[in-house]
């Protein structure tokens, strides 16, 4: 049997919000009195705000009282969310609604597999948000990638077996995830970075519906 369901991912899949997030870190980092460089942002891919926070930190040499750390993550994110309220259609990322819309016209179920806790917000924005079945965002998964908590959830929500899903991801903790979860990974972006896919391509303009096609028949 072919695949009957499919997770995407959000930063980097279906919009890239990554460049958002770096300059609100970057941000940080200045008003703390540091560089933050587009190389260190990679560290950032596919890990908790938390996180993030703990290695600019660190890459600032700094250390924080508890206090502080909380109130820099809201600074963080607030500083975030003026850059997402500005956001429209035109930050989709080409060919996506092609592919959601493919899906959609075949009846197959989507979710959503992000660790954004702004997934919806940036979903509505963008006018995305009718193609998804089920959330799953950083609100409703304890465990990050690459652990498969996030896919697992999203999943269940569907009512399909892991084993018949398909994710699209752009992060290799996310590749991880989805094969941890023994679903079906496909690669999008660099496929050196990505090599753990079942499938990689550099973007969605790349896939075409034969491929869906061979994946759901």
């Amino acid at each position: 049997m072919g695949v009957k369901a499919f997770i995407f991912d959000l930063d980097g899949v279906i919009v890239d919000t990554a460049k958002y997030h770096y300059l609100a870190w970057k941000n940080l980092a200045n008003q703390l009195g540091f560089e933050f460089t587009l190389e260190q942002n990679e560290l950032f891919k596919g890990v908790s705000r938390r996180r993030c926070l703990e290695i600019l930190l660190d890459i600032g040499n700094f250390t924080a009282s508890t206090e502080q750390f909380e109130r820099w993550l809201i600074e963080k994110n607030e500083d975030y969310l003026a850059y997402i309220e500005k956001m429209d259609s035109s930050e989709i990322l080409p060919d996506v609604p092609k592919v959601l819309s493919y899906l959609k016209s075949k009846g197959i179920p989507l979710a959503l597999g992000s660790a954004s806790k702004n997934a919806k917000a940036i979903l509505e924005k963008v006018s995305l948000l009718p193609y998804f079945d089920s959330l799953v965002d950083g609100n409703s998964v304890t465990k990050a990638k690459p652990n498969p908590e996030v896919f697992l959830i999203g999943a269940s929500n569907l009512g399909v077996s892991p084993e018949d899903c398909a994710v699209f991801e752009d992060a290799l903790a996310g590749i991880e995830a989805a094969n941890n979860a023994e679903m079906v990974s496909i690669g999008i972006g660099d496929k050196k970075i990505l090599s753990e896919a079942d499938y990689n391509f550099n973007d969605f303009t790349e896939i075409d519906i034969n491929f869906l096609d061979r994946l759901i028949s």
